[in-house]
């Protein structure tokens, strides 16, 4: 069977064990020659039976299976089940929830919110290369509950101080290019936290389009072509505006608050990094890619449950 192209392919493809073996060796290793996690030596053998590898040199951990040294690692429930749930993800546009992934592929809801955790986890990878050519769009949005469905004396508290620290501040970069998106859980939207994301991420002398916040104000002086399109007259002038960006925080709200309901501060960065996956790769690529892409990027990378549940001391970033 060729690589499967729908969900009902996938699920009949990870059902054979071999294919999963086939797959994430692929995944793993370009050459498709099996290496030790622990010394690289390509020098193992396959235990069929026992479904693991043995590396014959001499050292700790000699058996080993194709889930270390990836985000599947101790994990006990199989490929089978991991491999499709990383499909649903990928290419659901609105995201999965985890009862939706438990009841569909058989696990407890509590292992379904840990796994599409992980998953998330492995999918939020951003470039390191700086944005260039541009133009580039630029917004912030806020993330959080709604006052109206506070408790009486928060919902006062709020109405007179007029702040937002109920919510989380989201900055957002729109390649124009590329079209693609990259995102920041920021502490808040003054100039200093907005305008530093921007010298990181953007090669001065990039045009930069924004909308009027005063945090933006000062761009020009850093070798920005900067310019901004103020809402309260218009929201296009030529090729000046943000709709761009303002297309993802909607894609993202609708996903927040139709699939998630409520997403607890600390977990937010892996579900915008999730919503930006997606977004960045709906175009030039088909589900099976898309999905494979994902796992790939799962490669190397660890979230245990303490990690995600605080219980080690400190919060997952």
């Amino acid at each position: 069977m060729d690589a499967p192209k729908t969900l009902q392919q996938a699920i009949q493809f990870f059902t054979d064990y071999e294919n999963c073996r086939q797959f994430m060796i692929a995944i793993r290793w370009e050459d498709g020659v099996v290496r030790c996690p622990t010394c690289n030596s390509d020098a193992v053998i396959y235990l069929e039976n026992a479904k693991v590898y043995y590396c014959r040199a001499k050292h700790s951990k000699q058996k080993f299976s194709l889930k270390v040294g990836t985000i599947f690692e101790d994990s006990p429930i199989g490929l089978d089940k991991w491999l499709p749930a990383y499909w649903l993800l990928a290419n659901c546009k609105n995201g999965i929830s985890s009862y939706e992934l438990a009841r569909a592929i058989g696990v407890t809801q509590k292992s379904a919110w840990f796994m599409l955790h992980r998953i998330r986890f492995s999918m939020g990878e951003q470039s390191d290369r700086k944005i260039t050519g541009g133009p580039v769009e630029v917004d912030e949005c806020f993330v959080g509950g709604k006052p109206k469905n506070m408790h009486a004396k928060r919902r006062v508290a709020i109405a007179m101080t007029g702040n937002r620290d109920h919510k989380v501040s989201v900055m957002g970069m729109l390649d124009r290019d590329s079209r693609t998106v990259r995102t920041k859980i920021i502490p808040n939207v003054k100039r200093e936290a907005l305008q530093s994301e921007i010298l990181d991420q953007v090669v001065t002398g990039t045009k930069v389009y924004t909308d009027a916040w005063k945090g933006y104000n000062g761009l020009a002086a850093q070798d920005y072509i900067h310019e901004t399109v103020s809402h309260i007259k218009e929201y296009v002038r030529g090729e000046v505006h943000t709709n761009g960006i303002e297309n993802f925080w909607s894609l993202l709200k609708r996903t927040l608050t139709g699939t998630y309901v409520a997403v607890e501060p600390f977990h937010l960065e892996r579900y915008v990094g999730e919503q930006a996956f997606r977004f960045n790769n709906r175009k030039n690529k088909d589900d099976y890619d898309r999905f494979a892409l994902a796992v790939s990027q799962g490669n190397g990378k660890r979230l245990t449950l303490s990690e995600l549940t605080g219980k080690n001391g400190q919060r997952p970033a």
